[in-house]
């Protein structure tokens, strides 16, 4: 599937990762993912798009000296017509903004931010980079999930900065909401339960797309990786929670393999 070019405010259109060895890195996610990477470019500190079946998919890049030390984690970034606009939304909503707007050449302007609960994130408003160029594949940005102790800060905070309309899934046993756009999903919320490990901070899980679920996290493991979670079957498919080597968490999900009735939404 490919994305709409022009994306509601709001969608998100981009994922990245700095990586303490990246040539590791890229044969991991190329084994994984099927991934084949750009030349990466000295200009932007060795960023390198990844693409799958030719089409950009990810970017991944050498972690900054000013990082060294801090686990990896993938960064997930929100579309925005006017980042000007969203920054001073960041700002009046409680958010912390970590890098005010920034041009990358002529890609596109970006900023990125935290928000009241402690979850990391970036805007990017686009130039010649529309962002994804596949999802909703295997080898794609799939979902993500913005993952915290503090779900009624992250609520407020993310429902004032983007157009998001709010649904609520009918479960006793979890916190979840779903933020759409235009009537269709297009993140979640999830509140931590309390038997999450004290040490995992908040986070945006970031979802990608594989053939078999069981497979990848077989791979996963033997390439020296963890699993987190799973994996387990669900009404939108069979999905678990991983770590690459160098301790970078995201999740994995086959959508063509669902158990269950889907969930009502409130």
């Amino acid at each position: 599937m490919s994305t709409n070019p022009e994306n509601p405010e709001g969608t998100p259109c981009w994922a990245d990762a700095m990586f303490p060895d990246i040539g590791a890195a890229k044969d991991f996610y190329g084994e994984l993912f099927g991934w084949t990477f750009a030349e990466g470019s000295a200009e932007f500190g060795g960023y390198t798009q990844a693409s799958k079946d030719g089409k950009a998919v990810a970017a991944v890049m050498p972690q900054m000296p000013d990082a060294a030390g801090q686990p990896p984690a993938w960064n997930l970034y929100f579309e925005t017509p006017d980042i000007a606009v969203t920054a001073g939304r960041i700002r009046d909503n409680g958010g912390s903004l970590l890098m005010e707007p920034m041009p990358v050449g002529d890609f596109g302007t970006m900023t990125t931010a935290q928000d009241p609960s402690g979850v990391y994130f970036s805007a990017w408003q686009p130039d010649t980079h529309r962002g994804f160029e596949l999802t909703g594949a295997p080898g794609a940005f799939c979902w993500a999930e913005v993952t915290t102790r503090e779900a009624e800060k992250a609520d407020a905070f993310f429902t004032a900065v983007f157009p998001f309309e709010v649904k609520r899934m009918e479960d006793e046993h979890v916190d979840f909401h779903v933020w759409e756009l235009g009537g269709q999903p297009v993140v979640g919320r999830m509140k931590m339960p309390p038997e999450a490990p004290a040490d995992v901070p908040p986070h945006v899980n970031v979802y990608f797309g594989v053939d078999d679920c069981d497979a990848a996290v077989e791979l996963v493991k033997r390439s020296g990786g963890r699993l987190y979670f799973g994996p387990m079957s669900s009404p939108f498919g069979r999905f678990a929670t991983v770590a690459d080597p160098q301790g970078a968490a995201f999740s994995v999900i086959d959508l063509a393999t669902t158990e269950g009735e889907m969930p009502k939404l409130t």
